[in-house]
């Protein structure tokens, strides 16, 4: 997985003279290492088919992670210029809690839900957000490795929100799945090297807001439907996918219950022989883990980052899976499922927290602590309300 030349990371973060405009009243850096292919990308959906290496030359075993919504309000936009020095803005200080956790994965998975405006705005939150694009990079430095984009909010700056918000986050050095800026791209599933696995991602929406497909491109991001996610599936398999990933934006706002929806697709997802995984956020609370046919769903992930000033309900709390993979000649299957409670604060600059990172340094503040663990116990409780038992990291 390589990375784009520090001279593009320091262009997307030179946020100075930056003006933000509209939004809602809701409202740490890793060293790069120099491109190993010049930096290109290649063009959109170019993957040609391939072939699993050697059984030898592949890994046991793979961790990946995932975690919620990316959720760019206003007041992150305050935190990450308040955390830049020299008028740029910084979003990886707001990730640094989460970033042991995310840097030891193998594959690591954002949501990014919403597009990315221009260097420089105008930025806008809800209803028809435009998120700053220095996010793409904090992302990246932060240890994430590709980022799903199919969501309510995938048509709120149109086609040229699409374009933009894939080319940010592929010259920031990550791979994405969702939208498309082409029916090419559209139809190519998104398969990254893991350490010579091939591991496939998938993106899908229940719907968008009621907004159109831009210019009638329907292939501009996916909808759920079985039948048209379980293609995909098997067109990654056919590409050379050892396991497939169904990255869901479903759900029921503010609901840590699972809906209809969830509950009719988990099952015929999983049912499916090439579909491993599926992860799942929007509702921006926290949602139960299952198992279906010995394979797992993370209904929700609640958020990433976000300032929905509701600091004492669960809109504050996230989740991070992590699901390590074992291999058995050619067959990848879950070995273990993990999980860990966030936090996301609300006092300037907002922080997100690793829940028992923060418990273990000991020396908090009863009313901290108290959160801290409030955020644990809640967390705990509808992650296992199914019945499932994954472990807490």
């Amino acid at each position: 997985m390589t990375v784009r030349r520090r001279a593009v990371l320091g262009a997307i973060l030179a946020g100075a003279g930056v003006s933000v405009a509209g939004g809602c009243a809701d409202v740490g850096v890793r060293p790069v290492d120099p491109p190993t292919d010049g930096g290109s990308v290649g063009p959109p959906g170019a993957q040609p088919p391939s072939v699993p290496p050697p059984a030898g030359d592949r890994p046991d075993r793979l961790a990946i992670v995932a975690t919620g919504d990316v959720l760019l309000h206003e007041r992150l936009w305050t935190t990450a210029r308040r955390d830049g020095s020299g008028g740029m803005w910084d979003f990886a200080p707001l990730l640094a809690s989460v970033k042991p956790l995310v840097r030891k994965a193998d594959l690591a998975i954002a949501h990014v839900e919403t597009p990315l405006a221009p260097l420089g705005g105008p930025y806008k939150g809800y209803p028809l957000f435009q998120g700053p694009p220095q996010i793409a990079t904090a992302l990246k430095q932060t240890g994430y490795d590709l980022c799903t984009t199919a969501s309510n909010h995938s048509f709120d700056a149109g086609a040229a929100g699409v374009d933009r918000t894939l080319a940010t986050l592929e010259r920031a050095g990550m791979k994405t799945s969702g939208m498309a800026r082409d029916r090419k791209e559209a139809e190519t599933p998104t398969i990254v090297d893991v350490r010579g696995a091939k591991i496939a991602s998938l993106s899908y929406t229940f719907g968008f807001n009621g907004l159109p497909y831009p210019k009638g491109q329907t292939w501009r991001a996916g909808k759920l439907d079985v039948a048209a996610i379980t293609r995909m599936a098997k067109e990654a398999r056919d590409r050379g996918a050892e396991i497939v990933v169904v990255s869901c934006h479903w759900g029921t706002e503010y609901s840590s219950r699972i809906n209809e929806q969830q509950r009719d697709l988990a099952p015929q997802l999983l049912a499916d022989s090439n579909i491993d995984l599926i992860v799942g956020h929007h509702a921006h609370v926290v949602q139960p883990m299952e198992q279906h046919n010995g394979k797992w769903v993370a209904y929700g992930h609640g958020n990433l980052v976000a300032a929905h000033r509701q600091p004492a309900s669960t809109r504050a709390e996230g989740l991070l899976t992590r699901f390590t993979f074992q291999r058995d000649g050619d067959k990848w299957t879950t070995a273990e499922a993990e999980y860990a409670p966030l936090l996301m604060t609300d006092v300037l600059p907002v922080r997100i927290l690793d829940v028992r990172r923060e418990l273990a340094r000991g020396g908090l503040a009863a009313a901290k602590a108290a959160r801290l663990r409030l955020a644990e116990q809640r967390t705990t409780e509808t992650v296992l309300s199914l019945g499932a038992s994954p472990k807490i990291l």
